[in-house]
């Protein structure tokens, strides 16, 4: 069965089987792909984890139960049991290799984690479609997933159903200018078709579309500087793929590569270096208590008489 309303533990036994939509099935692919080496590039997801996290110290939360949606090799656990070393986290990712190498990298942790009460634990699933049932987080976190998911509209509301009255949602994606320089340089490839990443003013739309309170959005801009052309790619790609549908299937030509390689090695700065900008925008919002009023319960006795009455005063 999910887990349910009121649970203050985490257990295997209380979570549904993962539901994996087609619809991720390319960005599930693409990760599974990365598994192995997602480690060696992910320098920037744990600067942002940790700018992220930061903004926790300024909102009024002690969660017994953390969610981390989009949590890859988990890597954001230990920072956020740190915080809350009383609180169960549940990771949940789309890849399934992800999952599995953030747990051989953490055996040590494992062993420390059964010496305390609180629990952790991973499942496989998918943003848009938790194995948790509704009204059971405290925190939902999410550290730069949401811009990866092809129907990012349909997550809000998920994230909702699974929150607690009171709950909090904060999270973090790329936005417009992400990888500006390299899509500069991709125009003249025939068929390029870079990925798109959503404005954060509607990610703010889609919060309050979902009934979210209070939503607030900002950003900021990180600009990365590599000695190469090559070292810049591979850890782009290292970072996650193209998730689009309508992508070109076949590979880059020779001639292709070497034209976007000497692109981006045009861009270099005066110390030499290439450039290349992420946008980050942060979001975080509350789950608020429902309205009063808007249904009514009557007896079908009732709305008989009232109809007979109707009648005989016609």
């Amino acid at each position: 069965m999910p887990l349910g309303p009121g649970s203050s533990e985490l257990t295997p036994t209380m979570l549904a089987p993962p539901r994996i939509p087609a619809r991720v099935t390319t960005v599930r692919r693409q990760f599974d792909a990365r598994a192995a080496r997602f480690a060696e590039s992910s320098a920037l997801i744990r600067e942002i984890a940790h700018r992220l996290l930061e903004r926790l110290q300024y909102m009024r939360v002690a969660p017994g139960i953390v969610v981390d949606v989009g949590c890859g090799l988990g890597e954001s656990r230990a920072p956020i049991r740190t915080r809350y070393p009383s609180a169960d986290w549940l990771g949940v990712d789309v890849s399934e290799r992800m999952l599995r190498a953030g747990q051989a990298q953490g055996v040590v942790q494992r062993y420390r984690n059964w010496m305390r009460r609180s629990k952790t634990l991973r499942v496989a699933g998918d943003a848009g479609a938790l194995p948790i049932a509704s009204d059971t987080v405290d925190l939902l976190y999410s550290n730069l997933m949401l811009h990866w998911h092809p129907v990012p509209h349909t997550v809000f509301p998920e994230w909702k159903r699974v929150l607690k009255i009171d709950g909090l949602l904060l999270f973090s994606c790329f936005g417009p200018d992400t990888l500006k320089e390299l899509r500069a340089a991709a125009r003249s490839l025939p068929g390029a078709r870079p990925m798109p990443f959503v404005d954060m003013h509607d990610f703010g739309d889609m919060m309050v579309a979902a009934g979210l309170a209070t939503p607030v959005m900002d950003s900021e801009l990180i600009t990365l500087t590599y000695a190469s052309p090559l070292q810049m790619l591979r850890e782009v790609r290292a970072l996650g793929g193209n998730p689009r549908d309508d992508r070109s299937p076949a590979l880059p030509s020779s001639r292709q590569v070497r034209d976007l390689l000497a692109a981006l090695d045009a861009q270099r700065g005066d110390d030499g270096r290439i450039r290349l900008t992420f946008e980050v925008a942060y979001g975080h919002a509350w789950k608020p208590t429902p309205k009063a009023g808007g249904a009514v319960a009557i007896t079908v006795e009732s709305l008989r008489a009232q109809l007979s009455k109707r009648k005989s005063s016609a």
